[in-house]
């Protein structure tokens, strides 16, 4: 197909899983259940926090940032993807594809440097724990999460900005279930090097840089548990960080394993299903993980389900 000029495109079509059409309603059911759980999920875990003191913790409050993250990390792909199945649709406007595009790079940074600044306070409370209330207090955490937005943004605005002076072809087929910036870039009828370096540089700074300080902060943490002599006090200090890093690996190895099958093979709807994996699964397992590990987590969601059933009779 000829490339047309990037501003008379206005539309694509996300071709999604499978096109059969016996497939489509467990396609739906089964992603409204997923998402829906996700949704819920994190909201408990933004609700237990925010209304037990006991929780007001660094620990507890980078935990409900990340919630609310993934909230809306999921919140960018699954819904549209919902509308189009139910309405057999597959057409996505471009000005939509730039949007969800930019939405879903922004959200998707925030995960991995809210995930790093998770590791960073479990690096202070371990091996700094004299020291942990005065360095890791409400102003800092507050302008941690807030370089976190401010460094994601403007990484997705630059990622978004650069795809912007693509053409595309006349009738783009994205043969995924959003609009991923990779496909993007894939796609484009004009010439991506720019973007790739831009794209890659990206990922290796943000990606790999988090990935680098998360490790450096547990090698510190591992050693400094492996100088605690009682083993009840061995053990409490891992578990504080079980969670953490069971989210990390899940986080990482699924997003590696989706960029090396989608390198390893030619078919984009085998990317798009382990897309799923990173988008949606790891969001979803994270109260999960967090809720069934942490008592403290797990006694704060007792006393808010408590709340909750009380003033439903008294109403």
């Amino acid at each position: 197909m000829a490339p047309r000029n990037l501003t008379s495109v206005s539309r694509f079509l996300l071709l999604g899983f499978s096109e059969e059409p016996e497939l489509q309603p467990f396609i739906f059911e089964l992603f409204l259940c997923m998402y829906l759980i996700t949704v819920f999920g994190n909201l408990l875990i933004i609700l237990a926090v925010s209304s037990n003191l006991h929780l007001h913790t660094p620990m507890y409050f980078f935990l409900s940032n990340l919630s609310f993250v993934d909230i809306c990390f999921t919140s960018t792909t699954i819904p549209k993807m919902l509308v189009n199945i139910q309405t057999k649709s597959k057409v996505i406007t471009y000005e939509g594809c730039i949007i969800q595009m930019y939405f879903f790079t922004l959200f998707g940074g925030l995960d991995i440097l809210l995930l790093t600044v998770m590791a960073y306070d479990r690096f202070m409370a371990i091996c700094h724990p004299l020291h942990y209330t005065v360095i890791m207090n409400p102003q800092l955490c507050e302008l941690l999460v807030l370089v976190s937005w401010v460094m994601s943004a403007l990484h997705s605005l630059l990622e978004s900005l650069m795809v912007l002076r693509l053409s595309f072809c006349t009738l783009l087929e994205i043969p995924h279930f959003f609009c991923e910036l990779n496909q993007m870039i894939q796609f484009a009828s004009s010439d991506t090097f720019l973007n790739n370096v831009v794209m890659y540089s990206g990922a290796v700074l943000l990606a790999g840089g988090s990935l680098t300080c998360i490790l450096y902060s547990y090698s510190k943490i591992i050693s400094s548990i492996y100088g605690i002599t009682s083993s009840q006090g061995k053990y409490r200090a891992f578990s504080t960080c079980a969670s953490h890093l069971s989210i990390v690996s899940l986080f990482y190895c699924t997003g590696l394993g989706v960029y090396l099958s989608s390198a390893s093979t030619n078919s984009s709807h085998s990317s798009a299903t382990a897309s799923v994996m990173y988008t949606v699964v790891t969001p979803m397992l994270n109260p999960f993980i967090y809720s069934l590990r942490n008592k403290d987590l797990k006694r704060g969601l007792k006393i808010l389900v408590g709340k909750v059933t009380l003033k439903g009779p008294l109403s």
